[in-house]
């Protein structure tokens, strides 16, 4: 009988090996994503199409899509991310002091930023209530649709595409900040989030809709009969994508971090209304994005926009924020 045992053994030994070794060949990477509200679509293309490559096959993802403020205190509060792709900049500078990203997340030849977009007015078909500038968002009888700046990324592009707007047609910051008090007195609701504000107006709310133009695009494949305006004057929204201290423990993060800016992935970002950032492929005869007259940054200082860290307190300072005053918190 022992040595029955004994012959077996060495074959018993090597059937466990046999499935140990097949178990760590199948093992799969999951990797947590934490996004804004809007690309949700676009991201339902990329992360199928890193996935049917060699470097992505085994890897699956945890996703969670909301308002990138709310998305960005979420995760600084615990809730488990790799990656992150935020609305803005700011929302990334607050995972960086929480020592959650790293300071030097945004040092590559983009700055960090995965896909432009700009502001626009997405109006009813057939433009009913003729709206083609931002003084006529101040109306009366025009109901505007945009989200809460206090918890929506889009939200405070849409305020800093408004504020610098005026401020581009030769209007003073006290004029362009009394705008900004007019336009929210034709603000109905403050939904979260980008997502959330376009749902409102889909089901019948307001006369215009103050939102990414990739949104925009969105509503109109999603059969929402809508048309946008682009104004003379709008700002250039710059959304940025970084790894967390966690994904960067992951080589798989690495590479999907990079696949989000190889042609393919930038082909289906701009497949789903974003501006991509890769000049070969924002060229693309594919694309026929149009230009405003004047496209201005969160940093043209001839605006008084001197970048996100001077305009995140001067306008969206929870206690002393021009906002706060304006649509209260």
């Amino acid at each position: 009988m022992r040595r029955i045992c004994l012959t077996f053994l060495p074959l018993l030994m090597l059937a466990a090996a046999i499935v140990v070794g097949a178990q760590a060949g199948s093992a799969k990477t999951t990797l947590s994503l934490v996004a804004y509200s809007t690309p949700k679509d676009a991201y339902a293309k990329i992360i199928p199409a890193f996935q049917a490559t060699s470097a992505g096959k085994d890897v699956s993802f945890n996703q969670s899509y909301g308002a990138s403020g709310d998305q960005a205190r979420a995760v600084a509060a615990g809730l488990s991310a790799d990656l992150v792709a935020l609305s803005l900049e700011p929302d990334v500078s607050t995972l960086v002091k929480k020592g959650i990203v790293p300071s030097n997340w945004n040092r590559n030849p983009y700055h960090g930023m995965v896909t432009d977009s700009v502001v626009v007015f997405v109006v009813r078909d057939g433009n009913p209530k003729k709206i083609h500038t931002w003084a006529d968002l101040t109306r009366s009888g025009v109901q505007v649709v945009t989200p809460n700046p206090f918890t929506s990324g889009g939200a405070r592009w849409n305020v800093m595409a408004a504020y610098g707007a005026e401020r581009a047609q030769g209007k003073t910051d006290k004029q362009a900040v009394a705008y900004l008090k007019k336009l929210f007195d034709n603000v109905p609701v403050l939904p979260k989030s980008a997502r959330e504000a376009t749902q409102v107006f889909a089901s019948g709310k307001g006369d215009v809709l103050l939102t990414y133009e990739n949104e925009a695009i969105y509503a109109n494949k999603k059969g929402v009969h809508t048309e946008y305006v682009l104004p003379r004057q709008t700002i250039l929204i710059e959304n940025p994508v970084a790894l967390t201290k966690s994904g960067l423990k992951h080589v798989e993060a690495k590479v999907f971090l990079k696949f989000l800016w190889s042609s393919k992935a930038q082909k289906l970002f701009g497949d789903t209304g974003y501006r991509p950032v890769v000049k070969s492929v924002a060229g693309s005869a594919r694309y026929h994005f149009k230009q405003p007259k004047t496209l201005f940054t969160i940093a043209s200082k001839a605006l008084g926009l001197r970048g996100w860290k001077s305009v995140q307190y001067r306008f969206f300072n929870h206690d002393s924020g021009i906002m706060v005053k304006v649509v209260g918190h």
